[in-house]
């Protein structure tokens, strides 16, 4: 059985944590800029700067939460109905 606010918790500083310092590195590298410019056209005014990286963290925080909560918590259902 998985734990869905467990999971969500470390999904979610993993996936924040990989877009704020992916955000730092391109301000002044222009690494993985193409990938950072479709993450603008996702979270809503992201970009890349500082501003940017922080939102980037939070909408990483909250997307990678969301998603492995939704995740961990069909998945539990799914054990329990023994839909395999």
């Amino acid at each position: 059985m998985l734990h869905p606010v467990k999971l969500g918790l470390a999904g979610g500083i993993i996936w924040g944590l990989c877009m704020f310092l992916t955000t730092i590195i391109s301000i002044d590298t222009g690494y993985a800029k193409t990938f950072l410019v479709l993450m603008g056209d996702i979270y809503i005014g992201y970009s890349i700067s500082g501003w940017g990286s922080i939102l980037g963290l939070i909408f990483g925080f909250l997307d990678g939460f969301i998603g492995l909560f939704l995740l961990a918590w069909l998945y539990n259902k799914f054990i329990k109905a023994k839909a395999f």
